[in-house]
């Protein structure tokens, strides 16, 4: 026969188990959106449902773990309760990790219908144990008000239980993005979080149950044997005729480079929609891609305009440094301030693409954030490169009037922004909004369409200036001028389009970039530009 009463000792070890539940279930959700993440990215979207979903399966344990023990109210339930929390915790990402595999692949083949069968299927996989784990504080307080002497303390009880398990969901929110998965990774940060719940679980069942709880040590086991055989090779494979070079979770990002057969190195971030870096060994063209039209930028200033009149140079989203390398490779050593939010991508851009000081010494790097450390650095440029949002990714305050004022303190008289933009083929909303928003702090906007993608570059001047200004520069070019700018600033006179603006202004008060993302992702899904996607090199 059980007792639901608790020793001293037994009932403060029930305030670790909370504390210790409390952490996991927020490592926990931390976790899946990493989990997640690493294919389908972070949007609203992702967040939304992994925390919609997650909110919804810790209600439901709320409700079944206080009938669980009225019925049950005894200590042994209560910790075999977390006993299956942890061991179903830990069996997430082994049971997802080929769902993810194959989700990976969909993602970067654009199959739509397969991607978000795979989403939906790994959220699912959290019912279950977040349930369990959602169970923990309504029964810890029916049994520590049970092993209450005096039935007025029942206030205080429920009230230490929650706070208890507030301050270990605090430790969970914290420990697992800003120490555990950067040294980890996910999969390693759901087994550790598993892992101590599961000790604390078994430690508690030991005390009222003996040497009886050896049973449940095939849990162990089994999550042993399953990691043995999921956790080879990389969760998302390298493309075809490539090979991986590195890969790593990041603070802030799932990061792969791959080689391909020609030498070739590409930057793949997160689900590996789009190439974010490119390396080649033998040129720094990038067969007109999207970073070759930044260098087209300080040619829409007024002519003449020579490659000597361009002096130094600001980049917010580094990457691996692409833009970086041909504005060394156009221009010289000129200064370049790179602004990169990840230092661990600045750290695979020096190893596998050339941007170090022996080949690129004019080039400084901070892993920072672009608008805090732009307005830290005292000094003007001839062109900032904005390459910093990419759809779903869009940094808000990289989007505002107030930040595009930030960035025209900080250019010379002739000095031009160039920023980045995605849009489909049918969708500009975001690419009219950022022009409205650029005109009311510059004089002069313009729009280079990149082909073959869903990039639209544009460029804000601050002087009053046209479009043919850049037809015009073309032609003065001087006969020695760099083959690479003479072929970029060609492509962009052919890719000028006009420009469109919208009744949507980003401000620092009101940004709804999110939302017309979200819009605009989408429409995208539901249109036909999915199956253009997957043609893109």
């Amino acid at each position: 026969m059980q007792s639901n009463t608790l020793s001293k000792p037994a009932g403060k070890f029930l305030y670790l188990a909370v504390f210790i539940s409390g952490m996991t279930t927020l490592a926990v959700e931390l976790s899946a959106s990493r989990l997640l993440g690493n294919v389908f990215g972070s949007s609203n979207i992702v967040w939304a449902n992994v925390i919609g979903l997650i909110l919804l399966y810790l209600t439901a344990g709320y409700f079944i773990g206080g009938r669980w023990a009225d019925r049950s109210p005894y200590p042994t339930t209560f910790y075999k309760i977390l006993l299956w929390g942890a061991f179903l915790s830990a069996l997430i990402p082994l049971v997802a990790r080929p769902v993810l595999t194959t989700a990976g692949s969909a993602v970067a083949g654009a199959e739509a219908a397969l991607a978000i069968g795979s989403f939906i299927s790994v959220l699912v996989l959290f019912s279950i144990p977040v349930t369990l784990l959602g169970c923990a504080s309504p029964f810890a307080i029916r049994l520590a008000i049970a092993n209450s002497p005096n039935i007025s303390d029942t206030g205080k009880t429920s009230g230490l239980i929650y706070g208890i398990s507030t301050l270990g969901s605090l430790l969970g929110t914290y420990l697992p993005v800003l120490v555990i998965i950067p040294e980890l990774g996910t999969i390693r940060t759901f087994l550790l979080f598993a892992g101590i719940l599961y000790g604390v679980a078994f430690i508690g069942i030991w005390q009222h149950q003996g040497t009886s709880v050896l049973r449940w040590l095939w849990m162990p086991v089994v999550i042993a044997v399953l990691a043995f055989l999921v956790l080879n090779g990389p969760l998302r494979p390298p493309a075809a005729n490539a090979k991986l070079l590195y890969e790593k979770e990041s603070q802030y990002n799932y990061i792969q480079v791959q080689e391909d057969t020609a030498g070739n190195r590409y930057l793949y971030l997160n689900e590996g929609q789009g190439i974010h870096s490119q390396w080649s060994p033998n040129t720094i063209s990038d067969n007109h891609r999207t970073w070759s039209f930044f260098l087209t930028a300080p040619y829409f200033n007024n002519p003449p305009m020579q490659p000597t009149d361009v002096k130094s140079m600001a980049i917010i989203g580094l990457a691996a440094g692409t833009i970086a390398r041909q504005y060394v490779g156009v221009y010289g050593n000129i200064p370049i301030d790179g602004i990169e939010i990840d230092g661990d991508i600045i750290d695979a851009g020096a190893r596998y693409f050339d941007m170090n000081a022996k080949m690129m010494p004019s080039l400084t790097t901070y892993a920072q954030d672009g608008r805090y450390m732009l307005n830290h650095l005292d000094k003007h440029y001839s062109l900032v490169a904005i390459d910093a949002y990419r759809p779903p990714y869009i940094p808000w305050h990289l989007t505002t009037v107030e930040f595009f004022q930030e960035v025209r303190s900080h250019l010379d008289n002739n000095g031009v922004v160039a920023i980045n933009v995605g849009r489909t083929n049918t969708d500009r909303r975001l690419v009219d909004a950022l022009t409205a928003t650029l005109l009311q702090v510059y004089p002069s906007v313009h729009a280079m369409d990149v082909p073959a993608s869903f990039n639209t570059i544009l460029v804000a001047t601050n002087q009053p200036t046209n479009d043919t200004n850049l037809i015009v520069n073309v032609q003065n070019l001087p006969a020695n001028a760099n083959s690479l700018l003479r072929d970029a600033l060609t492509w962009g006179v052919q890719q000028l389009v006009p420009t469109h603006t919208s009744s949507t202004i980003f401000t620092d008060d009101r940004a709804p970039v999110e939302t017309l993302v979200d819009s605009l992702v989408v429409n995208f899904l539901l249109s036909n530009d999915m199956d253009e996607l997957a043609k893109q090199p």
